[in-house]
C-alpha cells in the first residue's frame, strides 16, 4: 500500500511536520503491537495483520524535516557529514557543495581535468570516501552521546541534529 501525503497551505511545516505524522505513527504502532484481524479472499480465511513503515521518499528539504538533520550549513550532507568539500560563497556567505560532484566521476573523466569550467584552475584528484555501512553509521551516531536538540553553540560545526525524528 502506498500512502501519499500532501500538506496543505502556502508554507512548509518545518520541524512541526510531526503534527501531521503523529496519527500515522500511532496507528502503525497499534497495528504492529496488537495486530488487526483481516480476511484473505484468495485463501478464504482470516489472519492477523501487522503493519510497518518500510521507507519514505522525500525531496531533500522534506528529508531534513522528517529525519531531524538540518540541511543547512557545513554539515548539510547527511552521508559525508564532516568529510565533505564544502566551501563558503564569496557573495552571500552560504555553504556550497558545488565541487563535490566531481568526486564521483571516474579518475580518467574529462570533467576532472577541465580547469576552466569547474575547478577554476585546478584538476580534481581526490576520490569520494566510501559510504558508511549501517553498523558503522550506528557506531558514529552512538559516539555523539546525549544530543541536545535545537539551536545552540556547536550547531553546524560538529553536528546538525535539530530534533529527534518521529520515526
Amino acid at each position: 500500500m502506498f500512502l501519499s501525503t500532501v500538506i496543505p497551505g502556502p508554507y512548509s511545516p518545518g520541524r512541526n511536520i510531526d503534527v501531521y505524522l503523529r496519527p500515522l505513527i500511532d496507528e502503525l504502532m497499534q497495528l504492529w503491537s496488537s495486530r488487526a484481524l483481516n480476511y484473505d479472499i484468495s485463501r478464504k480465511e482470516n489472519f492477523l495483520m501487522r503493519a510497518t513503515l518500510m521507507w519514505t521518499i522525500n525531496d531533500f528539504p522534506a528529508y531534513g524535516m522528517v529525519s531531524g538533520w538540518s540541511m543547512h550549513g557545513k554539515l548539510a550532507c547527511p552521508y559525508y557529514m564532516e568529510n565533505n568539500k564544502e566551501f563558503t560563497l564569496t557573495n552571500g556567505g552560504k555553504a556550497s557543495f558545488f565541487y563535490y560532484r566531481q568526486y564521483f566521476l571516474p579518475m580518467n573523466h574529462r570533467y576532472r581535468k577541465n580547469r576552466n569550467d569547474f575547478f577554476v584552475g585546478r584538476v580534481e584528484k581526490d576520490v569520494a570516501s566510501l559510504r558508511l555501512s549501517g553498523e558503522e553509521l550506528f557506531y558514529v551516531v552512538s559516539e555523539y552521546g546525549d544530543i541536545v536538540f535545537g539551536f545552540q553553540s556547536g550547531f553546524g560545526l560538529t553536528r546538525n541534529w535539530v530534533k529527534r525524528s518521529i520515526f
